[in-house]
């Protein structure tokens, strides 16, 4: 095999294109050579069990962030199905949406969660069958009787009074409440099959102060469950929740929280004061950690990786940006709203203070509505029910006629929502205990709803073709460690070893970037390494950036440049700016060539010209969790 070593880029490979399809392509990285690996790789190699690059570890995808017709706004928005149709969907079975079509995954995946919001858990749908003894409540009887949109959006904003913390909960019925918990983990329970599909007891925290989003998904580890889940008409600080939890955990009941959306959250998600408006502490650090070892870096209303404004000079900064706090217009401040600046932040608390509050896994998650996670953008069906069931419900193409404001276009932020997200987890076998464990010590990665495969380990003690080798992973773990741990000082510079494979099912891969944040007298930077080209191209070591490969959308049909792209890439890179004496992260990011959005797709199926304002391609993308590295 020819090898190309360079500087910074030790030894890369990338397989050539076999591109089956016309899906959305992404950038690449630096190669060592080509070797045209696709035909030899089957959908169900890619995106399930099968894989497991020559360790005892497999990876496993699945969806920790699903709703059913037990969350209030759901069943407002005439969802109705349960927690079994949502399983039943998750393993391959198509059910029916609100809008009356079907849906049905084109492959299954390994795992799902059912995560209904605690709040009025189950008391929208009791009080339209009448089996709640509010059900004659006045609000009760509009939110039953709402059959249009109007009548289900005057509903909802009807309901909004009784969600906040503190409020007089007259309309909630525990008895429901217990209920609806009690069927959610015996549907759980009835799924779970333990080396084929795991399904997890779960639910969302959804603490929302001027709807500024601080929701949480809190996933149990076995069967074992609180009697009701804790829900913000309790508290509306998640620090309550965490000491909520803690006091499960000395019961015997082991959990964990994983924050979403952060980009709605108007800087509050990742702040660096505590509830009362106090600096963080270790004390605080710890408790975090021990209750949220994970964030979700993407679903449906946006990704939350980084901001233009935050990472000027990363030109992938901006992907699926939805800019506003949940649920309104208002616009949401980027400054502690995303995860990579949280990091960022981490790392520079650590360095002053001996604490990081903010080391946290990566995971993605859909967020669906309907039961049903709509992850792709050649299908997209969105979020929630009716409201955004159509292409001009969603602003994608235009309406019959104008509206009152003379717009051509539904006036939605729906068009800022997107067709992601999915967690893939690397793991002992596809259990309920040992997908917990992966999840616990963060050995997580989060797509944008494509099922790229991906593997990221750091060592001191690494050779530098170490990604040529047939049991690379065997070694890797034996000599140093994977995405989401900590590497020990050592003597030298580090090398890091990237695989990324791509999923059949979507386009090829452009390129392999690691992306790198330390601090340096005592103030945070970043920087953005491409590490591995499709095609035979090699990074241009001044810019650290690949070539153009030359992959293109044909806006037209959505059809892409067949023969470009990579079935594979591989890497052993070393920093060629590593500080012994920095705090420092690294985490991958990896991209498909480009391919059309939903909003491209739904203009080309309707015969119209894509939508000006909104971005007519997209490149699917993975996220690894990050690999911390301390100063000696």
């Amino acid at each position: 095999m020819r090898k190309f070593l360079l500087p910074v880029v030790l030894g890369l490979i990338a397989c050539s294109p076999a591109s089956e399809q016309s899906t959305s392509p992404d950038p690449s990285s630096e190669v060592n050579a080509s070797t045209d690996v696709s035909a030899n790789i089957s959908p169900e190699e890619s995106a399930g069990s099968s894989v497991d690059t020559d360790s005892g570890r497999h990876v496993y995808f699945g969806d920790l962030h699903v709703h059913t017709y037990y969350s209030f706004d759901a069943f407002i928005f005439a969802t109705r199905a349960t927690p079994d149709d949502a399983y039943r969907y998750a393993k391959g079975e198509a059910i029916r949406h609100p809008a009356g079509f079907d849906v049905q995954l084109k492959r299954p995946l390994d795992f799902y969660a059912v995560t209904d919001h605690a709040m009025f858990l189950g008391n929208l749908a009791a009080w339209a069958d009448g089996t709640s003894v509010k059900s004659e409540d006045p609000v009760a009887v509009r939110v039953a009787a709402a059959k249009t949109t109007s009548e289900r959006h005057a509903a909802f904003l009807g309901m909004r009074p009784y969600l906040k913390e503190g409020a007089d909960n007259k309309l909630l019925d525990l008895d429901v409440v217990r209920s609806a918990w009690a069927d959610i983990q015996a549907a759980a329970e009835r799924h779970n099959d333990p080396g084929e599909f795991t399904t997890f007891v779960a639910y969302e925290y959804t603490s929302s102060p001027e709807s500024q989003n601080l929701h949480r998904n809190v996933i149990f580890q076995g069967a074992a469950a609180p009697s009701t889940p804790f829900s913000r008409l309790d508290s509306a600080n998640p620090e309550q929740l965490w000491a909520w939890m803690d006091n499960l955990r000395d019961q015997g009941i082991e959990s964990l929280a994983i924050p979403h959306n952060s980009n709605g959250s108007n800087g509050q998600m990742f702040k660096l004061t505590d509830w009362d408006g106090n600096p963080l502490d270790a004390a605080y650090a710890e408790v975090r950690l021990r209750n949220e070892p994970l964030v979700e870096i993407t679903q449906v209303k946006g990704t939350s990786d980084t901001h233009p404004l935050l990472s000027p000079h990363d030109e992938w900064a901006d992907f699926e940006i939805m800019p506003y706090r949940i649920g309104t217009w208002i616009d949401s401040d980027p400054n502690g709203s995303y995860v990579r600046q949280a990091l960022l932040n981490g790392i520079r608390m650590e360095d002053r203070g001996g604490f990081n509050p903010y080391q946290f896994g990566i995971t993605g998650a859909s967020d669906s509505h309907t039961g049903a996670a709509s992850l792709d953008e050649a299908n997209f069906f969105s979020k929630v029910g009716l409201l955004d069931a159509t292409p001009q419900l969603r602003g994608s193409i235009p309406l019959d006629e104008p509206g009152a404001d003379g717009n051509i276009y539904a006036n939605t932020y729906y068009n800022t929502w997107g067709a992601s997200g999915i967690t893939g987890v690397w793991a002992d076998a596809n259990t309920r205990g040992d997908i917990y464990d992966s999840l616990r010590r963060k050995e997580t990665f989060a797509t944008s709803g494509t099922r790229i495969t991906l593997r990221f380990f750091a060592s001191f003690e690494f050779r530098e073709d170490l990604h040529d080798e047939p049991n690379m992973a065997e070694i890797a773990y034996e000599l140093g460690v994977p995405m989401g741990g900590d590497l020990l000082p050592g003597t030298g510079s580090p090398r890091f070893v990237v695989m990324a494979l791509r999923d059949p099912a979507s386009a090829p891969l452009e390129r392999l970037q690691i992306i790198k944040g330390w601090v340096n007298d005592r103030e945070p930077f970043e920087q953005v390494y491409d590490v591995a080209c499709s095609d035979g191209l090699q990074v241009n070591s001044d810019t650290h950036r690949c070539p153009d490969n030359g992959a293109r959308v044909n806006i037209s049909d959505c059809s892409i440049t067949e023969g470009v792209g990579a079935s594979e890439l591989l890497a052993t890179w070393e920093d060629p700016e590593f500080d012994a004496d920095q705090q420092a992260f690294y985490y991958v990011r990896a991209l498909e060539n480009p391919t059309c959005r939903w909003s491209t797709w739904d203009a080309v199926r309707a015969g119209v010209p894509p939508r000006d304002t909104l971005a007519k391609t997209i490149q699917e993308r993975a996220w690894s969790s990050p690999i911390w590295i301390h100063p000696n």
